[in-house]
Formats: structure tokens, C-alpha cells, sequence
């Protein structure tokens, strides 16, 4: 059937080559080609936007076998200037003990002060969770992590939270999720229309409300398939029926492998003021399985890589430094006010050397739009 993508990393001599000025970042083999998306033409501006030194932080999952002390020091040392902390759902919350901080003056400010002692900015929180969920308890739980969330924000002067939208039923009696996009067959017509109507629009409108009644005004949802939210518009169709704390966290990585232009999506969701986060994150290609199996074909675990047609890489590794210089240029343009924050889900290069990777990358990068600024 001719050749299968080997999901190999290539040396850190072989990924660091000088280009333009810019470090270059090469794909994981030869055959694993993944196309540069075109900048799209630059959205009207009302005003220029000065140049601003980004801060370059870290999701911090990517060190859960690190305690909290053990973690600052590292990413104090890899020049890490900011941080997104898990708070409980999906990625858990190995390093913040939400409840007894929320309990305990006293221990919030240590933990605070912890970060400060690093000159480390907690810049955001995430609870990527289903507080949609068919089952009631797990929705409970869900909505409970979220509510704790905007209260430690609160109490901490964070300003973003980021998570998931969430996934409800198809009806009232499903036990489980439900994931609908197309209108036909009618009966998934009915059934998008039952949870937007029913369970999506309800929900998000009392969470936002009971957001901004302690001081958050930002909630950015990830744009990910087997949520309602998955792409551009189903953000933007959630922020009109709730209000302007509805954003976005712009992880490209789940909009790469279906095709978007990546700079033309951060000019979009820019012009509507709804870039709340930014996930740094890259999807390499396998075009010879995408030309077999299509899009639609991810590798649920490591086993599956050479029948998979994409899977999720450290920055760099699915789309050159030249492709992140053009959308980190983008998020100037549209005047991002948020972090650059490295999530590591490489099956290849876990943990703390995914993490190295990216920053390296991305450091470099930020400091040639500087210079040339």
C-alpha cells in the first residue's frame, strides 16, 4: 500500500536550522508534509496596534509529575514567564488545591506568593470539563468545578478562564453525549436544535452571569471537536445568544487538521474581540494516510500513529517557524492582550522536552517581530 508515515522525531540538530533569521522547524520525516497556511489579508484596524512582548507560558499539565515547587523551579529556569493553571475537569489540578485555597486566606497568598517569588505570571485558570453532560451528577460536578474556578479568579485577579463548552445528550433521556454538526438526516436537525434550545444557551447563560458577578469577564472556550463549540462560528453563534464573556481559546491545533487558515481565523475572531487565549500547539499531517482515510482519522494512542493522518506535535513539528512567525504576527495585528501558552499533547516528545521544543521555537520567533517591529 506504498509508505506509512513513521511518527520518528527528528534530531534537535536536524529541527534548528538557521533561515531567515528565524529558527526553522522541520517536520517529523520527509513525507510528512504539512502546508504553510497563506496569511490572509491583514483585517481593518482602527488604531495600530505598538508592538508588545507577548509573554510565552505554559499549560501546566505538561509537568504533573512535578510537584508545585519542583515545576516553578524548572520553568524558572527554562525562562518561562507565565503560567495556565488546571483547576480541576480533564487535565485535573496537580499543582492548585482549589479548595483549600478558596478556604484559607492564609494559603492562597503562599501559593500566590510562590509564583511572584519567580517572577511568574498566573495568567490564566482552566477547568476543561462537560458541565453539559447527559448525566446529572457529572454535569453537577462539572458546573461545581467551574463555579470554584471563577471564585479563585476572583480572589486571585485572574481575568481568563479557560474550558471546554461542553457536550450535552441528543435528547433528555441520553445517558451519553451526543456530538451533532450536519442538519441531515433531520433527526440530527432536531437533535442540534433540542440542545442549543434546551441545554447549551440555558446553561452558559447563568454560568456567564455568575462569572461576571465576581469580576470575570473572560471565558475561553476551546475550539475542539465532540464539543458544541468546535470551530469559529459555533463560538461566535454562543456569544450572541449569551453575551461578549464568550470567547475564544484559538488552539490551532484542532483547526489545522481541518483545513482553516490560521491567520485568517485569528484576524476573524480579532475583529470581533473575542481572542481571549491562545493555546501553542501543532498538528503534523500524514498526507499519505490523509489521502486514504481523509481528515477525520486521528491516532487515539501511540500504537495507531502510522494509520493515523494527523496527530498532535510541539510547535515546530507540524508547520515551520515561518508559518508560527506569520501567526504570531497575526495576534499582534489584531492587538491579543492575552499569553502565548504551550500546551505539550506530543506522543513523540512528552513532558518537559515538547515543552523545550515549543519555547524554543517560539522564543525565537518572538524576538526577530521585535527586532523588526
Amino acid at each position: 500500500m506504498g509508505e506509512t508515515p513513521s511518527p520518528a522525531s527528528p534530531s534537535r540538530r536536524n529541527f534548528l536550522g538557521a533561515g531567515t533569521g528565524v529558527i526553522a522547524a522541520a517536520v517529523a520525516a520527509p513525507h510528512l508534509a504539512s502546508a504553510s497556511p497563506a496569511p490572509g489579508p491583514l483585517p481593518d484596524q482602527s488604531q495600530q496596534h505598538e508592538p508588545r512582548k507577548i509573554p510565552i507560558g505554559v499549560f501546566d499539565p505538561a509537568f504533573s509529575d512535578l510537584s508545585l515547587d519542583a515545576m516553578l523551579e524548572k520553568i524558572s529556569g527554562m525562562g518561562i514567564e507565565a503560567v495556565e493553571i488546571g483547576t480541576g475537569g480533564y487535565p485535573g489540578a496537580p499543582h492548585c488545591p482549589v479548595e483549600e485555597l478558596l478556604a484559607d486566606s492564609g494559603k492562597l497568598r503562599a501559593w500566590q506568593k510562590k509564583f511572584e517569588d519567580k517572577n511568574i505570571q498566573v495568567a490564566t485558570l482552566s477547568c476543561h470539563g462537560n458541565p453539559l453532560h447527559p448525566d446529572a451528577k457529572r454535569a453537577q460536578q462539572e458546573a461545581q468545578t467551574f463555579r470554584r474556578t471563577v471564585l479563585l479568579a476572583e480572589k486571585l485577579g485572574v481575568k481568563v478562564i479557560v474550558g471546554f463548552s461542553g457536550c450535552p445528550g441528543g435528547s433528555p433521556t441520553d445517558t451519553m453525549p451526543n456530538w451533532a454538526t450536519f442538519r441531515w438526516p433531520p433527526e440530527f436537525g432536531q437533535v442540534l436544535d433540542w440542545q442549543w434550545k434546551e441545554r447549551v444557551i440555558p446553561y452558559w447563560k447563568q454560568a456567564a452571569q455568575f462569572a461576571r458577578d465576581h469580576g470575570v469577564h473572560r471565558l475561553a472556550f476551546e475550539m475542539i471537536p465532540n464539543m458544541v463549540v468546535y470551530n469559529p462560528k459555533t463560538l461566535l453563534r454562543l456569544r450572541d445568544a449569551v453575551g461578549e464573556e464568550i470567547g475564544a481559546n484559538c488552539d490551532l491545533s484542532h483547526l489545522f487538521w481541518q483545513g482553516y487558515n490560521a491567520v485568517e481565523v485569528i484576524h476573524f475572531l480579532g475583529k470581533q474581540n473575542a481572542l481571549f487565549h491562545a493555546h501553542m500547539k501543532d498538528t503534523v499531517m500524514f498526507e499519505n494516510n490523509v489521502a486514504r482515510y481523509g481528515v477525520l482519522n486521528p491516532a487515539p494512542d501511540n500504537d495507531d500513529l502510522s494509520q493515523a493522518s494527523e496527530t498532535f506535535r510541539a510547535v515546530g513539528y507540524g508547520h515551520g517557524a515561518n508559518t508560527w512567525k506569520e501567526i504570531m504576527q497575526a495576534y499582534v495585528d489584531v492587538g491579543y492582550d492575552g499569553i502565548f501558552s504551550i500546551e505539550n499533547e506530543d506522543p513523540i516528545l512528552p513532558g518537559e522536552v515538547g515543552v523545550e521544543r515549543a519555547l524554543y521555537v517560539l522564543k525565537n520567533v518572538r524576538s526577530e517581530l521585535l527586532k523588526t517591529a
